[in-house]
């Protein structure tokens, strides 16, 4: 019986290799694309969740200044119930779903007033608790 050359033998064990290979590295790049498409979903959902936190921040900061400003906590009630309009009125610049309100309390001569800002993006499942922020600001 002949004997076949041994460069021969291991060239016929290696047949189909590479499509093996081709294959694999197809299916490591399909995960690391599905890895890269959820990444950018959390980062586009991170984005809008610091953009409300930001934005509840500035709507607070609106009516602590009017405090400042008549350097008293004490607001008139068409003050704040044009500030709760506008917290609940995204197109104007307030929150999806948006809630404020105005807690004034008197201890020892010393007025303060809390702002607290509920809301909850459209896209959070009703069963979710709410995003909440809260300032606390004294006048002298």
């Amino acid at each position: 019986m002949p004997v076949k050359p041994v460069h021969l033998l291991s060239r016929r064990w290696q047949r189909g290799f590479t499509l093996i290979e081709v294959l694999v590295a197809v299916l490591v790049f399909a995960f690391a694309i599905l890895g890269a498409v959820g990444l950018m979903a959390a980062v586009l959902q991170n984005s809008t969740q610091n953009g409300d936190r930001s934005r509840a921040s500035m709507l607070a900061n609106e009516i602590v200044s009017q405090m400042w400003a008549q350097q008293n906590v004490n607001l008139p009630p068409a003050n704040v119930t044009a500030w709760q309009n506008i917290v609940n009125t995204p197109s104007m610049g307030g929150l999806p779903n948006g809630q404020g309100t105005v807690a004034v309390a008197t201890a020892s001569g010393i007025s303060t007033a809390t702002v607290t800002i509920w809301w909850k993006a459209p896209k959070v499942a009703a069963a979710a608790a709410s995003s909440v922020f809260t300032t606390t600001v004294t006048v002298p």
